[in-house]
C-alpha cells in the first residue's frame, strides 16, 4: 500500500484498454479500496504571512495536496495498481478514495475508467433516485463516459439501478465536502463535518480539509436512462 499521489497528473496509460460495462469484475475507478485508510496525521494550524489568519496544513505539505483553489485535502492511502493501473484489492462500495474523486471530477473524467467523459450531448451526471431535488444542482459524483452509465447505474449501490439522470452542458467548480478543524484541549481537532458541501470563497476554508470536489450543474435537463441512451445511440 503506498499514499496517495499528491499531484492531479494524469493517472491514464494510454496504451492500456479502456474497460467496459461487460468488463469482467469491473469496480468504479473512484471506488475505495479494501486498505486503503487515511494516511497518518500531521495536521497543524498556523498564523501565516501576510494576512496573520490561522490555515490548516501538513507538516510536510506538498504542493499537491491543495486543490487549484488553495484548500487542503485529506490524505489516503493508494492501493496498488493492476496492469491497466487501475486499483487493486476488495472494493468498498459505497465509498469514494478522495484523491482518485478528485482527479475524475477536477478533469471531467468518467469516474468508472477515467477517460474524458464529455459525450456528444454534453456530461452525465447520475444522482441517487432518492436524493433530495434542489436548484441549483450541485454534486460530488464525477460525471460518466458514454460507455459506462449503464455500469455507474448498476454497480453504485448509491444510484440503486435507477439513478436520476443529468445531462449538463457545464458544470464549473462549487466547493469541497470535508472537515472542519481548530484548536481544543488536545491541540488541533475536528470542530464540525457540515452535512453540505462549503463553497470557495467561504471563510471556513482557511482551517478545512477536504475530502471531496463538488460541481454546480450549469446548462442541463434531466432525462431518462433509457431516453438518454437513445438519444446517444442516434447522435453515435
Amino acid at each position: 500500500m503506498t499514499p496517495a499521489r499528491t499531484d492531479m497528473t494524469d493517472s491514464r496509460r494510454k496504451t492500456s484498454p479502456v474497460p467496459t460495462s461487460t468488463t469482467p469484475g469491473l469496480v468504479p475507478y473512484i471506488t475505495l479500496r479494501e486498505g486503503e485508510e487515511g494516511a497518518p496525521n500531521t495536521l497543524r494550524i498556523a498564523r501565516e504571512w501576510p494576512h496573520n489568519r490561522p490555515r490548516l496544513r501538513y507538516l510536510d505539505e506538498e504542493a499537491g495536496d491543495r486543490d487549484t483553489r488553495g484548500v487542503l485535502w485529506s490524505r489516503c492511502y493508494q492501493a496498488p495498481r493492476d496492469e491497466h493501473n487501475l486499483p487493486t484489492g476488495r472494493p468498498l462500495w459505497k465509498l469514494m478514495h478522495p484523491s482518485r474523486q478528485r482527479e475524475t471530477m477536477q478533469a471531467m473524467l468518467c469516474q468508472v475508467c477515467v477517460q474524458p467523459a464529455r459525450t456528444p450531448l454534453g456530461y452525465v451526471f447520475l444522482a441517487g433516485p432518492d436524493d433530495p431535488e434542489q436548484v441549483p444542482v450541485i454534486t460530488a459524483q464525477p460525471p460518466v463516459c458514454k460507455r459506462h452509465i449503464t455500469a455507474a447505474a448498476r454497480l453504485c449501490p448509491h444510484l440503486d439501478g435507477r439513478p436520476r439522470v443529468y445531462l449538463a452542458q457545464s458544470a464549473p467548480l462549487y466547493g469541497v465536502h470535508g472537515t472542519l478543524y481548530g484548536y481544543g484541549r488536545d491541540g488541533v481537532q475536528v470542530v464540525a463535518r457540515p452535512e453540505t458541501p462549503l463553497p470557495y470563497g467561504h471563510a471556513n476554508l482557511a482551517t478545512f480539509l477536504a475530502s471531496q470536489l463538488v460541481r454546480r450543474l450549469g446548462s442541463f435537463r434531466t432525462v431518462d436512462l433509457e431516453e438518454l441512451l437513445q438519444e446517444l445511440r442516434q447522435a453515435a
